[in-house]
């Protein structure tokens, strides 16, 4: 499995703090079939992302893990005015591994009416925003109809693993399967952030895809698109059950 979504470089945010746990966290994820990982800090109005020195923690981390999972670099990315500009002006500054594919994540506390612009600019730069665990944030849970919107113009959706067990709650649980449902999930990751309450796993996740939505999905959501992330290739996407709708450049003619 590939996990495109987690923080574990040391002393970068609220993900590991040491060395020590990064490596636990990376023999973690080696035991549960994890193969690559992606290690995608915050940048945000609290954590400042420094590209240089997330490739120094990369190196480090790699140093004291050898080749048990390769690791690639993100960013979990907040929209805010300034890193927004900053990313059209460097495109592949934040996304995963300098391609393409950029993770987003939404506040909890409001969800800005200019998203769809906000996401039609980054698309337009070359990058494909891919939405954090929009089954966590309460705001999203009610707007399945936004989501619908955003991924038929581009936008996809990632899933936390531990969401379909039910370790963020009964609500995250059923819009996850919601998510699924209405054809809205393009990645699982674990949005690992230490070794034991919140790991790097996601076999148990991908089992449940499987016995529900059946294996093909299960591969496509673990493995088959999130490899096509970190190379920058096209995904497989899933359809969806609502019709299309109106595409937002028309919006604005």
């Amino acid at each position: 499995m590939i996990d495109i979504h987690s923080h574990i470089l040391p002393g970068m945010d609220d993900g590991a703090k040491t060395i020590e746990d990064s490596v636990a966290m990376i023999r973690v994820a080696a035991a549960d079939g994890i193969t690559d990982i992606v290690a995608s800090p915050h940048s945000n109005v609290e954590y400042v992302f420094d590209p240089a020195k997330v490739r120094e923690a990369v190196a480090q981390v790699r140093e004291a893990t050898g080749n048990l999972v390769r690791i690639h670099t993100g960013c979990d990315f907040h929209l805010q005015y300034d890193s927004i500009q900053d990313a059209i002006q460097n495109p592949t500054k934040y996304t995963i591994n300098g391609k393409s594919y950029l993770l987003v994540e939404f506040s909890e506390l409001v969800i800005s009416r200019t998203s769809e612009e906000l996401f039609y600019r980054l698309l337009s730069a070359g990058m494909i925003p891919i939405v954090t665990h929009p089954e966590r944030n309460m705001l999203l849970q009610q707007r399945l109809d936004q989501i619908k919107n955003w991924v038929n113009n581009g936008v996809l959706m990632q899933v936390t693993a531990q969401s379909f067990l039910g370790r963020f709650g009964r609500r995250a649980k059923r819009f996850a399967d919601e998510l699924v449902n209405n054809g809205l999930v393009h990645f699982v990751a674990s949005d690992a952030h230490d070794a034991e309450y919140r790991p790097p796993r996601m076999k148990e996740a991908r089992e449940y895809v499987a016995g529900r939505w059946g294996a093909a999905l299960a591969d496509r959501l673990c493995v088959t698109n999130p490899r096509a992330a970190i190379e920058g290739l096209d995904i497989e996407l899933q359809e969806m059950d609502a019709a299309p709708a109106r595409k937002w450049y028309q919006f604005w003619r």
